[in-house]
């Protein structure tokens, strides 16, 4: 017998072996007999139409690779069942150890059900590709899936973690303000010094997020004096890092049409950069010049060089060198974001590093047509401290 009319002959035994396994995995204990058959039947179904029809080459090559698109543009089941999966509370490794029984349980009913034919070893290959099709389908939704959850997740931590924060800096603000004694100052400077931290990591979590999403950064671009904002942001850097020569040198006209506060966010993060990776007490430069149709400001620091290979990937998120371990108060997405900001006003940065010199050079066209922020919505907010 064809396996194809083997599994519809024998569809309500397979979908029994299918619940009773899906039924013995940890988040599926509470789940009914319809959640746990869900789209197994369809899944099923698509594989016998499968079975049935002649097929290429360079389809069974494709089918094999898992790069196949599915037999029709509507969500597959094997889609819609890793959705469900997903959201039920199952792992990925659970939705796959699915596939790997239904697998074993049709290929062995099937045998044990007569001697095997010539047609036999064809229809297991063919079989044994479908099931794979359905695997890369369902672990794809899955994942994206997984996804968009915790991007939803991390959107609502970002945003509801604010205001609590927001109460403890006007709190600790006022303690300092109320001249109580050194130790009353003493502990509302630390509190005001870690939550200025906490708003640098939420802030970085939440342009992270925004981009994650496919929503991009938000830029609110107005006139503004790139010489103002670097000297204004050196000098809060120069009394947040006492001891430490952060030099500062500008020439030409600087002005432009840009997000101050996100400029001062890529300052903040490529000099605080260079203040950790540098050599220890070492001077770090700010430079700025002014040409024709863009500005550009490098931030420059000594110390050992970066290898060809972490030069390749330091502004990818989330992503550190050998060299860098994770620093405290940091997600390690001070590059990317750097980054982010540049291009979303047209600009880039770049990095070099030879000689015991790291540079970092940030270009901004002097007015760029892009993505901003809407009516209402707020660009950048406020200064961006280590």
């Amino acid at each position: 017998m064809r396996l194809a009319d083997f599994i519809l002959q024998h569809m309500e035994e397979i979908l029994g072996r299918w619940e009773e396994f899906a039924g013995s995995l940890r988040n599926a204990r509470s789940m009914g007999l319809t959640e746990l058959r869900d789209h197994a039947e369809q899944i099923l179904g698509a594989i016998c139409q499968d079975l049935a029809r002649p097929q290429t080459t360079e389809e069974r090559d494709l089918k094999g690779k898992g790069r196949r698109p599915p037999m029709d543009a509507r969500e597959t089941a094997a889609q819609t069942h890793a959705l469900l999966r997903a959201r039920a509370g199952f792992d990925i490794n659970e939705m796959a150890a699915e596939y790997r029984a239904l697998r074993a349980s049709v290929l062995g009913l099937w045998v044990d059900a007569g001697d095997p034919q010539a047609t036999d070893l064809a229809d297991m290959l063919r079989f044994n590709e479908a099931i794979d099709q359905a695997i890369c389908e369902s672990v794809a939704f899955f994942y994206a899936e997984q996804e968009r959850a915790r991007n939803l997740l991390l959107g609502i931590l970002g945003h509801d973690l604010r205001t609590p924060l927001s109460a403890i800096q006007l709190t600790a603000h006022h303690l300092k303000n109320l001249n109580a004694g050194d130790a009353v100052s003493s502990a509302a400077g630390m509190l005001i010094r870690s939550g200025a931290r906490m708003r640098v990591l939420l802030d970085d979590l939440t342009d992270f997020n925004r981009h994650r999403l496919g929503i991009g950064l938000h830029v609110a671009p107005s006139e503004s004096d790139l010489r103002a904002i670097l000297k204004e942001e050196v000098q809060e850097l120069r009394s947040a890092h006492p001891g430490r020569d952060i030099e500062l040198d500008m020439t030409g006209d600087l002005r432009g049409k840009w997000d101050p506060g996100r400029l001062q966010q890529v300052i903040s993060n490529l000099v605080v950069n260079a203040l950790r990776y540098g050599l220890p007490g070492s001077r770090v430069r700010v430079s700025a010049t002014g040409l024709d149709d863009d500005v550009f400001f490098a931030v420059e620091n000594e110390g050992a060089p970066i290898t060809p290979s972490e030069l390749a990937n330091l502004f990818d998120p989330l992503r550190r060198g050998p060299e860098r371990p994770p620093e405290e108060g940091s997600l390690g997405l001070g590059l990317f974001i750097c980054n982010e900001v540049a291009e979303a006003h047209g600009g880039e940065v770049k990095a070099t590093s030879a000689a015991g010199t790291t540079t970092f050079t940030v270009r901004l066209p002097r007015a760029h047509i892009g993505p901003v922020a809407p009516e209402g919505e707020l660009g950048s907010s406020g200064h961006h401290l280590a």
